[in-house]
């Protein structure tokens, strides 16, 4: 396949996946099931069809505004889909040793995998603060199954950054009885440490604890949010996990 080809389809996929998880945060909070008809506008409650519902191109098209009551469309969505196509083709550069002549290969695929579910516990804890199971503990585990059966980690390295990743989260759990973190982080902990290994997970733990202040100091500032207020911590741990998958080898190496 010629690499123009290639990396072209890898950032639609990209967008497509994006545009999928925007729809599946929202009925996932919603209790919809996945099979049941085309997305709906949230507001008029009417059936999006298909030329309004292309990743990025719909968005511009429409103005930012459903077609039918004119109710104005989250700038999440076009973020999403473009946030999704670009870490699709970032992760297929990483991953082609030759630029010019790149190859789909299980790396790669379990990374895509991985990038769209940190995508959906991002999406879904910034706009509901919680964590679900279905997107952290199962999938965590059958990725750590998948990775160790074709080689691409050690069982020994996710087994240690699981007990790392969720046995932290439990420990602040139990000393603050539930005040510091809720049950949420230990799950997303066993997500992080199942699919980074040791010692990857010392480097997003790192990532997002920094990310987490800068943010929370500059929302602070801003007048966003007060001492007291929640945030959702859960969408630090995924982007901070986001750059450990790319960078956490290199980071590691610069500091040891």
């Amino acid at each position: 396949m010629d690499w123009p080809i290639y990396y072209s389809s890898i950032f639609i996929l990209g967008l497509a996946v994006g545009s999928f998880v925007n729809s599946l945060v929202w009925r996932a909070q919603k209790k919809a099931k996945i099979k049941e008809a085309r997305s709906i506008c949230p507001n008029c409650r009417v059936k999006i069809i298909w030329a309004d519902n292309i990743p990025l191109l719909s968005f511009v098209i429409l103005r930012r505004q459903c077609r039918h009551c004119g109710q104005k469309i989250s700038w999440q969505y076009f973020l999403a889909e473009f946030f999704m196509g670009g870490v699709f083709l970032l992760s297929a550069l990483l991953h082609s040793q030759n630029l010019v002549m790149p190859s789909l290969t299980f790396g790669l695929a379990r990374d895509l995998i991985i990038l769209a579910f940190l995508a959906f516990i991002f999406l879904y804890d910034l706009n509901y603060m919680e964590v679900l199971p279905s997107a952290t503990i199962i999938p965590g585990a059958i990725l750590l199954l998948i990775s160790s059966a074709l080689n691409l980690q050690s069982v020994i390295s996710a087994l240690l950054g699981v007990v790392f990743g969720a046995g932290w989260f439990y420990f602040l759990f139990i000393v603050s009885r539930g005040r510091w973190i809720g049950g949420g982080d230990i799950m997303i902990g066993f997500f992080m440490g199942a699919i980074l290994g040791w010692p990857l997970i010392l480097v997003a733990f790192f990532l997002s604890y920094m990310i987490g202040a800068v943010v929370s100091l500059l929302l602070l500032g801003f007048g966003q949010k007060t001492l007291k207020s929640r945030v959702p911590f859960g969408a630090f741990l995924a982007v901070g996990t986001v750059i450990a998958m790319f960078w956490g080898q290199r980071l590691l190496d610069l500091v040891f």
